[in-house]
Order: C-alpha cells, then structure tokens, then sequence
C-alpha cells in the first residue's frame, strides 16, 4: 500500500524555519520530520511514499537524490576519482516526489497524484506531524468498514479549568480539565479508497473542506480513536518540544529499532 504525505504547503506559521526550506524538512534531531514520519510507517511495513511536494520542491528531490550517498561509508579514490561504498544504511523504501504546483490546495495536491495510485487503497497523511499509531490496525479498520475514507481523530483536551455554569450564568462549581472536555480533531492519518479522488474537483479545492464534507453527509467518513501521542509541529515552540522528547529518548512517535 502507497503512503501519500502533503508536503507541498508554505508553512507560514513557522517561518523562521520555512523562509529556508519546506516546513516537512525542518529538522527534529538533525533528521527532517517528514523522515520520521516515514520511519514510524516503514516500521509496520509501509515503505511506497508518494511525496505532494510544491513550495521549494527541489530541496526535497535533492534530499532523497543523496540519500543513499549521505547514509553510506564511503571510500573515496582521488587518484581515478572513483568511489566505492563499503556499507549502507539507507532504507530499503520506494519513494515517488511529484511536483503539485505551488499554489495548489491539500485537495488539488491529492488529486494529482491520481495516476500514481492506479486504483488502490492508499494512506494520506500531512508532513508535519508524528505519532505512535499502529499503521496496521488503522488499516485493518479502515478494511472493516467498508467505507470510502477513514480519518484518525484525537481529543485535544481543553488548556484551561472548567466553570460550571447554568443558565443564569450562576457559576455553580470549578474543577480540572478532564478529558471529555476537549474536542475531537482529524490528526491527518488517513485511509482512502481510490473513489476519494472524485470527490476532489481540481487545484482550488481544499481537501479539509467540500471532499471531507461530502464523504461524511454520504456516510462514507468513518473515524477510528487514537489514544496515544500525537503532535503536529506548526510553531517553533512545537518544534522545540519535538527536538526535547528527541533529546530525551523518549520520543514517544519512535516506534521503530535503530
């Protein structure tokens, strides 16, 4: 099964990082984060990435050009200038880069890899967010139901403490934030089926919105709980605390061995 990641977006919001490069290649760890989101798939089996690239799409092609290169010792002959590599440690994974324009909408993104996926079910997800999913459960559900798409939701949790307010507006307690308290949110770890690309008009098209919208009115939106960790590096005070659980190694998103 292919694993479609959106990489394409300007990362505005965290453009003290994006002014240089594209938001998925902001590092956690000296490693890009789109890297670790493709080893917690590899680790359950998923290694056919198709990457959405847009914004600064050549320093992702020049990434995985010289990935081989970079994760191998090399032996270098300057007398005849050749080269002989000795070991490598680059990943045994497929991985497909497709310019989808700059400007283009996370649905325009999605619709124009549609030749590449040739009539499968696929994952989707955003490149700039890590978890400790389970790959081959969500799969297996997503299998299960039935249903055109499958999205992963979360509770957010509420940041602050609860007034218990009734209609008066009479405060009649105060406690801690509970879990129930929070909304649930789609984490962007999707299954889809390949009739999700009909649903998607062209480049102007905001995956989140009318596609999303569509599915769930026809009934064809099916949410699976996840429980675990998950975060989405949309700030540098994201990213910090991302490169803190690294430091720590306790990442909890590193499912994989070395």
């Amino acid at each position: 099964m292919k694993v479609v990641i959106l990489a394409g977006g300007f990362g505005t919001r965290i453009s003290e990082e994006s002014v240089l490069k594209p938001k998925p290649m902001v590092e956690i760890g000296g490693k890009p984060i789109l890297w670790h989101i493709m080893k917690g798939y590899a680790h359950y089996g998923y290694t056919d990435f198709i990457i959405c690239a847009g914004y600064k799409q050549d320093m992702l092609k020049q990434y995985f050009f010289d990935y081989y290169l970079h994760n191998s010792d090399i032996s270098f002959n300057l007398a005849d200038n050749s080269m002989r590599v000795l070991n490598s440690y680059a990943e045994a994974w497929t991985v497909t880069v497709v310019d989808t324009g700059l400007n283009t909408m996370t649905g325009g993104r999605i619709k124009r890899i549609r030749d590449y996926i040739k009539g499968e079910t696929f994952m989707l997800t955003y490149g700039d967010g890590v978890s400790n999913i389970n790959f081959n459960d969500l799969e297996s559900f997503h299998r299960s139901h039935g249903k055109i798409m499958t999205i992963s939701s979360y509770n957010v949790g509420q940041q602050f403490g609860v007034l218990d307010v009734d209609q008066s507006g009479s405060v009649s307690g105060f406690r801690e934030k509970q879990q129930q308290d929070g909304s649930l949110i789609n984490i962007g770890f999707m299954v889809c089926q390949p009739e999700v690309f009909d649903v998607i008009e062209g480049d102007e098209t905001i995956f989140e919105k009318t596609p999303l919208e569509t599915l769930a009115k026809a009934r064809q939106l099916q949410s699976k709980y996840h429980d675990g960790f998950w975060k989405c590096m949309d700030t540098v005070r994201d990213k910090k605390s991302l490169e803190a659980l690294w430091a720590s190694g306790q990442a909890p998103w590193k499912v994989w061995s070395e």
